[in-house]
């Protein structure tokens, strides 16, 4: 298996103990690499596979993985390696473990959504009036500064960050009351129990010997805190990554992490990885002229495997309409010359410029599909179905209980809720367990004849379906058949849409029984909270996504729309523009065989048509005269030095000082004192 890899692969893939970062670069063999090192371990050095843990981001990598590693091992061995996300990971310590935190393993997870309807029902409790998105974006950054609600509580200063305080304070509370977990309490819990037990920590730490971490540049300061606990006992780390293709700091991934990577595991070895299998020289070049203006990076350079290949191609058009006209007949023709749908993408760096694409592709006739819109386990059908699956697995979360115990319309209303979550509350116990033991007279004087009735029925058709826990195939049967949400949803203007989505769901779930002789519904439950984006890809037409969407994935033939300022790169004050132009070189490095940028001169955006410049990447990559702003290669600004910004014109730098991952530079502009980024003004 080490024949078939390169000089560096094989320098990589045959390093047994101490940490090694091998900074792979886009479509360099990385995959390749890190399962052909786990294959060695294992059948080479005779590692237990046992004792090995491989993380990814996503489940179609670690799927991926899993098969590939597999197929390199011989197949009489007797254990299988982990390969799995971190989330599923810190699942599956959690299900052994959580007892150390006295709670009971039998928790179910919440997804994004399931967050937003709890963080609305507490802010309305409570009458506070933040985004929602605001508020589950603070509970994230508390979870992962492992800050406890009584620390954000008394640390909090700002009127907006006092409230968020409490509603984090009563949202952990509700988390426990039902016994719910969200994905920050997956890693967060785990580091937490690790920390807290030292035999635990020695005991799992020596049990995976071996750790081995996909998209290293992705991980964020938990994730980096966790795998020094696991790796304590042997400092045994390999981890993969391109610094290049760090495009998360927005989510709260650190590139330090990669940056830094030899400070943090002492003796680190570093391997890169530059030979590139996916693309020509030509979109290589392209890519590296681009990414070489970024300060805070290791460094490398993509040398194709390929060949040159065709030129880099502009595509210039008036407005956003010509371009997607253009865009679609130029697709059209490679269909009608055998290019398959799904060889072909269109990317874009603001979502808001798909909506011109969608138009032009349907008035062209052109199949496609979004990739990142309204997710399929996010609409508010197959909630409803994956809701009422979570009350037959765990009867005490409430959560879920609430949402569906009116659905299809029973005559539970809003009142009769607030009475049910009364009733339960001074029983001090679950609301099923309540209303389950709850006499006819104690339902009749909280709720009407009619809702009692219904409450009832709600109650056997869960009992029945619990029933039939152990028997999948026929539970999904008998759910079908007692639940009525099928009939409630085909009654509905789009009802036929949602009657195929429903129906795509139960062919999903007999599909994984039929797969999975051993799937239990708590199984089952898990995996769907744990699935992205990208795992539900499918592949029968053009493809349409964000470049954040497009992260991983590869195409023969690609456009990347939008190649102006403030639209790619977006630019504002809080913009890290060595990000922007990370993702810039992302988008670049998807394409195989040919690469078409497009920009326009006029685009209609948030309710107005504005003239746009085209991109600085254009320049700093070499295929035009750059006409906008550019960014020095140099970090070398000093006072004294004259600058230019498009706005204030001509100054002079007064101050230097890091901010953050830029330089901020304190500039006069003929008496006009401005503190400016480094990255917004080009020196003279």
């Amino acid at each position: 298996m080490l024949n078939e890899l390169n000089e560096a692969q094989r320098e990589a893939a045959t390093h047994i103990d101490g940490p090694l970062l091998i900074l792979a670069g886009a479509g360099s063999g990385k995959t390749k690499t890190l399962t052909t090192r786990l294959a060695y371990l294992i059948g080479e050095v005779g590692i237990d596979p046992l004792n090995t843990l491989t993380l990814t981001f996503t489940n179609k990598a670690a799927a991926e993985m899993r098969n590939r590693a597999l197929a390199l091992i011989d197949q009489n061995a007797s254990s299988i390696p982990l390969l799995c996300t971190f989330h599923k990971f810190g699942l599956l310590f959690l299900k052994f473990n959580i007892e150390r935190l006295n709670r009971k393993n039998t928790f179910n997870i919440i997804d994004s959504d399931d967050q937003k309807r709890l963080v609305k029902a507490i802010s309305k409790d409570l009458k506070i009036e933040l985004q929602p998105s605001f508020l589950i974006s603070e509970i994230s950054r508390y979870k992962n500064a492992l800050l406890e609600p009584h620390e954000v509580e008394e640390r909090a200063e700002i009127s907006d960050y006092k409230k968020a305080a409490k509603v984090f304070t009563e949202y952990q509370k509700r988390l426990l009351e039902n016994n719910l977990v969200d994905f920050d309490d997956l890693l967060a819990l785990t580091y937490k129990i690790l920390l807290e037990n030292e035999d635990l920590r020695k005991e799992t730490s020596n049990r995976y010997q071996y750790i081995m971490v996909d998209e290293y540049q992705d991980t964020n300061e938990l994730q980096y805190q966790l795998l020094k606990l696991l790796t304590s006992e042997h400092n045994n780390i390999c981890v993969v990554g391109d610094d290049d293709q760090s495009i998360y700091g927005w989510r709260g991934a650190n590139i330090r992490n990669i940056l830094e990577f030899h400070n943090h595991f002492e003796g680190a070895k570093i391997v890169k990885l530059e030979i590139n299998y996916r693309s020509t020289q030509q979109i290589l070049d392209v890519a590296n002229s681009l990414i070489e203006h970024n300060r805070k990076r290791l460094g490398k350079k993509l040398v194709s495997h390929i060949g040159e290949g065709e030129e880099v191609r502009l595509l210039h058009s008036i407005d956003e309409t010509f371009e997607a006209k253009a865009i679609a007949s130029e697709i059209k023709e490679l269909i009608s010359r055998g290019v398959n749908p799904n060889e072909i993408a269109v990317l874009y760096r603001i979502n808001a410029l798909s909506r011109s694409l969608e138009e032009g592709f349907n008035k062209a006739g052109l199949a496609f599909k979004m990739i990142g819109g309204i997710r399929f386990y996010e609409r508010a059908e197959i909630k409803d179905i994956i809701s009422y699956l979570r009350v037959i697995s765990n009867s005490d979360d409430d959560f879920s209980l609430l949402r569906i115990i009116n659905k299809p319309k029973r005559g539970i209303g809003a009142s009769s809720l607030e009475k049910i979550k009364t009733f339960a509350e001074n029983k001090k116990t679950s609301i099923f367990q309540a209303l389950s033991e709850a006499s006819d007279d104690e339902l009749h004087s909280i709720l009407s004849k009619k809702a009692v009735k219904a409450v009832k029925e709600f109650i056997e058709t869960i009992k029945l379906l619990q029933k039939e826990k152990e028997h999948l195939g026929e539970m999904i049967n008998l759910f079908d058949e007692h639940t009525g949400l099928r009939e409630y949803y085909a009654a509905m203007v789009d009802g036929f849409e949602r009657v195929l989505n429903i129906d795509e769901f139960y062919g999903y779930f007999r599909d994984a029984i039929f797969k999975d002789e051993e799937l239990t519904l708590e199984k089952f439950l898990s995996d769907i909270a744990l699935q992205s984006d990208q795992d539900q890809v499918e592949n029968s037409a053009v493809n349409i996504m964000s470049v954040h969407a497009s992260k991983g994935l590869e195409f023969e033939y690609l456009y990347v729309i939008g190649l102006e300022e403030e639209f790619f790169p977006i630019v504002s004050e809080t913009t890290d523009i060595e990000e922007e132009r990370r993702l810039a070189y992302v988008a670049f490095t998807r394409a195989k065989k040919r690469l078409t940028l497009c920009y326009i001169d006029s685009r209609f955006y948030k309710g107005q048509r504005k003239q746009v410049k085209k991109s600085r990447f254009l320049g700093e990559a070499g295929l035009i005269k750059n006409e906008s702003l550019k960014v020095t290669k140099s970090s070398s600004f000093k006072r004294g030095d004259l600058v230019k910004h498009k706005i204030f014109g001509i100054g002079r730098v007064q101050e230097v000082s890091k901010s953050g991952k830029d330089y901020k530079l304190k500039i006069n502009f003929g008496g006009n004192k401005k503190e400016i980024l480094s990255s917004f003004v080009e020196p003279i």
